[in-house]
C-alpha cells in the first residue's frame, strides 16, 4: 500500500509541475499577443517564489507541516495552488482584457516602496497589466506548489525510512516530472486549438489539471490514515515549534552544504525550463509544417504523447522487473518508443515537442540510481557527477548547439542527446540529495528542514528567471531596440535572441555546485553524517 500511495503523491505534483512551466512552451505566443517582453515573462515566472522568500512563507509551511501533519498540509497545498491557478487563469483571459480591473492594474504596482530600492519587486512601471495579475496568482499558486513539495518529501519519510527511502524519492519525481512533457507537448496544442491563437486555454487546461490534483490529495488523506490505523501508527504530529528548532538546524554544517548545492542544481535547471523552448527556437532551424499535412494535426500530439508513455512506463518497469528476458525486452520498447517519439518530434518541427524528451531517459534511471543509493550509498558522489553533467550540458547549449544553426538534422540531434543527458543529471538530485536530509536534523523537525532548504532553494528560483530576463534584453540590445521601434515584429523578435550569456551564468552555478559537492565529501568524512552509507543497513 506504501506504493500505491506513492503513487497519489506523484500524479497529484505531475499535475503541480505541468502548471508550473505552463506557459514556458508558449513565450513566443505571450510576447505577440499579450505583449510580454522577456522582462515582463521572466518577473512573471520569478514571482512563483516570491511570497515564499521574502514573506516566509515557506518557513511557516514547514511549521505548519511540523505542527498538523502530512494530510492536512497536503490538502492545504492543493487548495492554495488551485486558488493561484484559477487567479492566473484569469489574468490571460480575453474577460481581463479592457476590464476595470486591467486599467488599476495598469495604474497601480508600479512602484513598491522599499522593494523598488532593493531591486526585488516582483512588478515594475510599464508591465502589461495581465503580466501583473499573472504574477499575483503565480505567487499564491508558488506557496501552494512548494508547500506539496516538503509536505511529499515529509510523506514519503514518513513511510520509506530505513526502507527504499532514495528509491521511492527518486520514482516520486521521476514520474512527476513526465509533467514538464505533457505541459510542452499539450500547451501549445491548446492554445492553437481551432486555428486561433488564445493563450487561456492552455492555462485552463493546468487549472483543470489541479483540481485533480487537489481530489488526488484528498484520496491521499484517506489512504494514508488508512495506513496509519493498519500499521497501528498515528499520524506524526511532532513536537510544539520551537524557534530553537530552526537554530538546531542551522548550526549544521552539512544541512548548508546541501541546502546551497539544492539551490545551485534547481537554479540551473527550472530557469532553464521555462526558457528552454524559446532558446531552441533562437538555435534550431525549423521549417513550417504545412497545415494539410498529419504532423501538424492533433492527432499526432496525442499519437506522439502515447508513445511517450509507452518509453516512460517501460523504461520505468524494467526496474523492478526480476525477469531477466522481460527486463531486456523492455529496455529494448523503451529504446525503441524513444527513437520513435525523438523521430515525431522532429517531423513536427516544433521546439516544444523537442524538449519534451528531456524527464524520459530520468524516469527510466532514477529508480537506478536511488536503488543504489539505498543498498550502495555514495550520495555525495553522486551529486559530483550531476554537477559535471550539468556544467557540459550547459556549456553544450551555449557554443556547440548554435554553430548548428541551419543544420535541421545535426541541430536536433544535438538538441535531443544535450536535453535527455540534462534530464538524467538532474534525476540524481531526488535520488541522492532529499533522502541525505534526515541523516542531518533529528527526524521531530524535519518537515521544518525541508522547508528551510525549499526556501532557500526558492531565493534561485526567483531570481535566477528574473536574470535571465534581464540578461536577454541586456545582451540584445540592438533586438530590443528593434522591438521597440517597430523595426521588427515581436514574433521576428521571440526567436532571435542569442541565449549565450544566460547559459554560460547557469553553467557557472553548475561549476559552484561541483566545488560545493567535492566540500560535502570532505565535510561528511570529517563528521560521519553517513551520506556515503547505504539508506538500508544490510
Amino acid at each position: 500500500m506504501r506504493w500505491t500511495v506513492l503513487l497519489f503523491l506523484a500524479f497529484a505534483m505531475f499535475c503541480s509541475y505541468i502548471f508550473m512551466d505552463i506557459l514556458s512552451p508558449i513565450k513566443d505566443l505571450m510576447q505577440s499577443t499579450r505583449g510580454w517582453d522577456s522582462t515582463a515573462f521572466g518577473t512573471m515566472q520569478g514571482s512563483e517564489t516570491f511570497l515564499n522568500v521574502f514573506v516566509f512563507f515557506l518557513i511557516f509551511a514547514g511549521i505548519i507541516l511540523d505542527k498538523m501533519g502530512v494530510r492536512f498540509t497536503a490538502v492545504l497545498s492543493g487548495v492554495v495552488m488551485l486558488v493561484g491557478a484559477v487567479i492566473n487563469w484569469y489574468a490571460v483571459t480575453t474577460a481581463f482584457a479592457g476590464s476595470n480591473l486591467e486599467t488599476w492594474f495598469n495604474n497601480n504596482l508600479n512602484y513598491i516602496p522599499v522593494f523598488d530600492e532593493l531591486g526585488i519587486s516582483p512588478f515594475y512601471k510599464g508591465m502589461p497589466a495581465s503580466a501583473k495579475l499573472s504574477a499575483v496568482g503565480f505567487m499564491i499558486f508558488g506557496c501552494g506548489v512548494e508547500m506539496a513539495g516538503i509536505t511529499v518529501s515529509r510523506g514519503i519519510v514518513k513511510w520509506f525510512k530505513g526502507r527504499e527511502m532514495a528509491l521511492a524519492m527518486g520514482s516520486e519525481m521521476a514520474l512527476a516530472r513526465l509533467g514538464v512533457a505533457t505541459c510542452m507537448i499539450f500547451s501549445p496544442v491548446f492554445a492553437k486549438l481551432g486555428g486561433v491563437i488564445d493563450v487561456s486555454r492552455s492555462v485552463a487546461f493546468g487549472v483543470v489539471l489541479l483540481m485533480i490534483a487537489l481530489i488526488m490529495f484528498i484520496v491521499y488523506f484517506f489512504m494514508d490514515k488508512k495506513l496509519d490505523a493498519q500499521t497501528g501508527e498515528a499520524e506524526e504530529k511532532d513536537d510544539p515549534f520551537k524557534i530553537s528548532d530552526l537554530g538546531t538546524i542551522l548550526k549544521s554544517s552539512g544541512f548548508w552544504l546541501v541546502a546551497l548545492l539544492c539551490v545551485l542544481y534547481y537554479s540551473a535547471i527550472f530557469p532553464f525550463q521555462k526558457y528552454a523552448v524559446n532558446m531552441l527556437q533562437c538555435n534550431l532551424t525549423f521549417t513550417e509544417v504545412s497545415p494539410d499535412s498529419f504532423w501538424a494535426t492533433n492527432t499526432v500530439t496525442i499519437i506522439q504523447y502515447c508513445i511517450m508513455l509507452v518509453v516512460a512506463a517501460a523504461a520505468f518497469a524494467s526496474n523492478f522487473s526480476k525477469n531477466k528476458n522481460l527486463k531486456s525486452g523492455l529496455l529494448m520498447l523503451a529504446v525503441v518508443a524513444l527513437v520513435v517519439f525523438c523521430y515525431m518530434g522532429y517531423m513536427r518541427q516544433s521546439a516544444e515537442t523537442v524538449f519534451a524528451v528531456f524527464p524520459l531517459l530520468a524516469v527510466g534511471i532514477t529508480p537506478i540510481l536511488g536503488n543504489y543509493v539505498d543498498h550502495k550509498g555514495k550520495a555525495a558522489s553522486m551529486l559530483v557527477m550531476g554537477s559535471v553533467l550539468l556544467i557540459l550540458c550547459h556549456l553544450t547549449f551555449a557554443f556547440v548547439l548554435p554553430g548548428f544553426k541551419g543544420n535541421p538534422v545535426g541541430g536536433i540531434i544535438v538538441a535531443y542527446l544535450t536535453i535527455l543527458v540534462l534530464g538524467a543529471s538532474f534525476s540524481l538530485v531526488p535520488a541522492s540529495l532529499w533522502p541525505s536530509v534526515p541523516k542531518l536534523v533529528d527526524a521531530k523537525i524535519i518537515g521544518s528542514a525541508y522547508a528551510l532548504i525549499f526556501w532557500i532553494q526558492n531565493i534561485g528560483l526567483w531570481l535566477f528567471p528574473l536574470l535571465i530576463g534581464k540578461v536577454l534584453d541586456r545582451t540584445n540590445p540592438q533586438l530590443v531596440s528593434d522591438l521597440k521601434n517597430g523595426v521588427i515584429t515581436p514574433e521576428e523578435a521571440a526567436t532571435a535572441y542569442d541565449y549565450t550569456a544566460p547559459l554560460v551564468m547557469l553553467a557557472c552555478l553548475g561549476g559552484a555546485a561541483l566545488i560545493l559537492g567535492f566540500v560535502l565529501k570532505i565535510v561528511d568524512k570529517k563528521k560521519g553524517y553517513g551520506l556515503e552509507e547505504p539508506n538500508i543497513k544490510e
